[in-house]
């Protein structure tokens, strides 16, 4: 993976810790001496403040970057309800265009080594009438990190991500177990199953964090 000039960190769902491997893979490059950019190129649920929307998860990239980034450079799309992102922007007159993502994240690879980019929802949300973020994965051509929340539901999602980014056309780096819930049952026997049957390698398994802690989190990556 070392290779790669980035990363597009997907998930099987929205909710199952994107943000936090992003965080713990910017951490993991930065510790072996790569400067790194991040971007969220598409938030719902922002808050609006004086300086207009900002979405709490990329003011997290912003600050983890090892550079100094305009706010707007790391979440070009903003958006205020929680809502799917193709029916937020469509409410504001937007439109989401990936070319445009694209342009913005090559961009940032002129002034870091690393530039990884977090996705919205999954992996097949739309983010206009007629693409998905599997389409802004494509213009971007970075390897695909699948992050896979620890739960109920969970091998299916994970299995059927993998399959469709397969189909897709994109190299699967490898996924990360993140383990969403300290109550949660049968945590072994769901990584275990997940192991036995993608063919992309287990990057490694985040343990319940009561706050998000990029550098615990990045001590639990082993890249390749």
């Amino acid at each position: 993976m070392t290779d790669t000039p980035g990363y597009f960190i997907t998930g099987t769902d929205t909710g199952v810790g994107k943000t936090v491997v992003t965080l713990g893979l910017m951490q993991w490059l930065q510790d072996r001496g790569h400067r790194v950019a991040a971007m969220k190129p598409v938030a719902s649920g922002c808050e609006r403040g004086e300086s207009g929307l900002r979405n709490a998860d990329a003011l997290l990239l912003q600050q983890q970057a090892s550079m100094t980034l305009p706010y707007e450079q790391v979440n070009p799309y903003a958006f205020e309800p929680a809502i799917a992102p193709h029916i937020a922007a469509a409410e504001v007159g937007s439109r989401i265009d990936p070319d445009a993502i694209a342009a913005g994240a090559h961009a940032l690879g002129g002034i870091a080594d690393r530039v990884c980019v977090e996705g919205v929802g999954g992996w097949l949300v739309p983010l206009n009438e007629r693409e998905t973020v599997a389409d802004m994965a494509a213009r971007l051509g970075f390897e695909v990190v699948l992050v896979v929340g620890i739960r109920l539901g969970c091998l299916n999602h994970a299995l059927l991500t993998a399959r469709a980014i397969e189909s897709s056309g994109m190299t699967l780096a490898g996924w990360v177990a993140n383990r969403l819930s300290p109550a949660a049952e049968y945590v072994g026997e769901n990584i275990e199953a997940l192991e036995a049957r993608l063919a992309a390698p287990l990057l490694g398994v985040i343990p319940p964090l009561a706050e998000v802690d990029p550098r615990r989190v990045a001590a639990c990556l082993a890249l390749q």
